[in-house]
């Protein structure tokens, strides 16, 4: 799969889909399938790659001698940028447009230098920049490591985990990393009170410290959501994603969903030793973007179940009715309009 916009568990969680490995890789292909239609219809990618991209001079632009369209290689920053192996000075060019970049969409060079664009053996790939490509680089800090990991290992720990989902595009130092998977990690805490087989029993005293809300926990085989927290105590709801029930005593312990099956040194980054407690920082899509792709990813598993026909089956009557995408339709719209790349003249 590429990067996704959204993440397994939003789908869930707006579906109630129970925890069962099928329902999963239809949520995985319908978010796929769903985060390429939204790159289709904006005609760009949102998400942030390193890479060094070529171009040629002149080219078929029409544009000023100073000036270079970008097109569909969005630059969020740069970090060297050469014309006829001549390197240029960051001070000798302008990331435009300044006034609401990134993302931008051209390199104009600083008239009042002696910098120009051209000047190789040929037209061809006389152009090379080297950066962050892309729409934005919008991060937030979620976790931090626990315990430290080699170049080589294919999973990681993390001290908590309630913002990260399967489909999260994580950095730890300089690396990027796709999570694939999640799954349960021991905690190393124990219950301090029994809880009994009944979804009244939602306390758990003296266990509070080192959880958040929103995070999953395994108790024996049932699993259990986090729905509030003081000092001293946490709030659960019971039977979560599916489990059972079931009472458990004094010294049960507790596994949280905290160790990430990864797709290392993606994005065109490098995958390299990290220590334990690195800071690790999630990519957040755009928000209009991720209700879409959100949006979209539901239909297609609704329609999925009806057999993709015009009509469904409303409620427990026989009677059926057809099938309302106006809201999709409306959706996509306003995502276009917020966030499509539109047309340009050329001759400018």
């Amino acid at each position: 799969m590429g990067v996704l916009y959204a993440t397994r568990e939003e789908v869930k969680e707006a579906l109630d889909f129970k925890e069962t490995a099928r329902a999963n890789r239809q949520i995985d292909r319908a978010l796929e399938a769903a985060s390429r239609s939204v790159e289709a219809l904006c005609h760009r990618r949102f998400y942030p790659e390193v890479a060094t991209r070529l171009f040629d001079w002149p080219n078929g632009q029409h544009a000023r001698p100073w000036r270079l369209w970008l097109d569909a290689n969005e630059l969020i920053s740069v970090t060297a940028l050469s014309a006829g192996g001549e390197v240029i000075a960051s001070t000798d060019y302008f990331l435009e447009p300044n006034e609401y970049g990134p993302p931008y969409n051209r390199v104009e060079i600083d008239l009042s230098s002696s910098s120009a664009f051209g000047g190789g053996d040929t037209h061809q790939r006389s152009i090379s920049i080297s950066g962050l490509f892309g729409y934005r680089n919008d991060e937030t800090q979620v976790a931090d490591l626990d315990g430290g990991i080699t170049a080589s290992a294919t999973s990681i720990d993390v001290a908590t985990a309630p913002g990260i989902g399967v489909g999260s595009l994580l950095r730890v130092d300089s690396e990027r990393m796709l999570v694939t998977e999640r799954l349960m990690k021991d905690t190393f805490v124990d219950l301090t009170v029994a809880l009994t087989a009944s979804n009244a029993d939602v306390t758990l005293t003296g266990v509070s410290t080192g959880f958040s809300v929103d995070e999953v926990i395994l108790i024996d085989s049932e699993r259990m959501l986090i729905v509030d927290k003081s000092p001293t105590a946490l709030t659960v709801k019971r039977a979560w994603d599916g489990s059972v029930i079931a009472a458990h005593s004094i010294g049960a312990g507790i596994n949280a969903l905290r160790t990430l099956t990864v797709t290392r040194a993606a994005l065109g980054t490098t995958a390299a030793t990290h220590s334990s407690g690195a800071d690790v920082y999630r990519w957040d899509p755009p928000g209009p973007v991720r209700t879409l792709v959100v949006g979209q990813a539901i239909s297609t598993l609704t329609s999925e179940q009806s057999g993709y026909s015009r009509v469904k089956r409303s409620g427990e009557s026989t009677g059926e009715r057809a099938r309302d995408t106006s809201a999709i339709s409306v959706l996509r719209d306003q995502v276009y309009d917020s966030h499509g790349r539109k047309a340009r003249l050329r001759g400018v």
